[in-house]
């Protein structure tokens, strides 16, 4: 990153922090993911720690834009993304569900990209980086936090949210189709499938993650037989997952 952006950047950013108008926080904060998104990932990463003091925003909307700006640079620089992980985290229980929700969703995308991404590292190199290895350390304990807010009383439109995640969560340790000839070309856009760990993996142990979604889908089923308790949408949403999860999991469901 030049100097000259470098500066633009972190003067954006005491803008969004300190501005009182909250167009002109919003406005700041979206021209610095522009900069950070053209910016070679090592030198962008350089301003996350100014990034990340935005958490503390009285504004949802500008929280809300922050989440969305981790997402969009975060991905883009993965190997220094794990300094964003506990705001990804700490917004899954902010007051406005707007935020929430957005924390769901990114940390979603996360979820999936490291996970292919130790697992292609791992087939390609036949080790997993130390970083990589932390950055899986936050999508387990964002995976348990979502999982709670999924099961826990709550805003409904957080809830749905949750669940959607579980039901990728349990697709992911579930699915029995073999798409690993498709997976062997580095480079390549693929989906994780579980049965690319067959061959082995220091940290990442097939039965047990398997093992795990199958006890989410009975938690599912819990869940659906208190539906008299459990608003529609909700009831709708756990149905779909369970139709979803048991079509690609060999655990009898009905």
């Amino acid at each position: 990153m030049a100097a000259a952006s470098r500066d633009q950047a972190l003067s954006l950013l005491a803008a969004a922090n300190n501005h009182g108008d909250l167009a002109v926080k919003l406005s700041s904060l979206k021209q610095v993911r522009g900069i950070l998104s053209s910016a070679d990932p090592s030198l962008a990463a350089e301003l996350f720690p100014y990034l990340v003091e935005l958490q503390s925003s009285p504004e949802s909307l500008v929280r809300k834009s922050l989440i969305e700006t981790i997402e969009d640079i975060g991905l883009k620089a993965m190997e220094h993304s794990s300094i964003l992980m506990p705001v990804l985290l700490a917004f899954l229980r902010d007051g406005d569900s707007r935020v929430a929700g957005k924390s769901i969703v990114c940390g979603t995308n996360f979820f999936c990209r490291v996970l292919e991404e130790i697992t292609m590292q791992f087939r390609w190199h036949g080790k997993v980086e130390r970083w990589l290895e932390e950055l899986w350390t936050w999508m387990v304990r964002f995976k348990d936090a979502v999982f709670a807010i999924a099961l826990e009383p709550g805003l409904v439109g957080t809830k749905l949210l949750a669940l959607k995640f579980l039901e990728t969560h349990v697709l992911l340790f579930t699915s029995d189709s073999n798409d690993f000839e498709n997976f062997t070309k580095e480079g390549s856009k693929q989906t994780f499938n579980i049965s690319w760990l067959s061959g082995g993996h220091p940290f990442l142990d097939p039965v047990s993650l398997t093992s795990e979604a199958n006890r989410m889908l009975g938690t599912l089923m819990d869940l659906l037989q208190s539906a008299c308790n459990l608003p529609g949408s909700v009831i709708i949403t756990v149905v779909n997952c369970l139709e979803t999860g048991c079509s690609t999991s060999s655990t009898a469901c009905f």
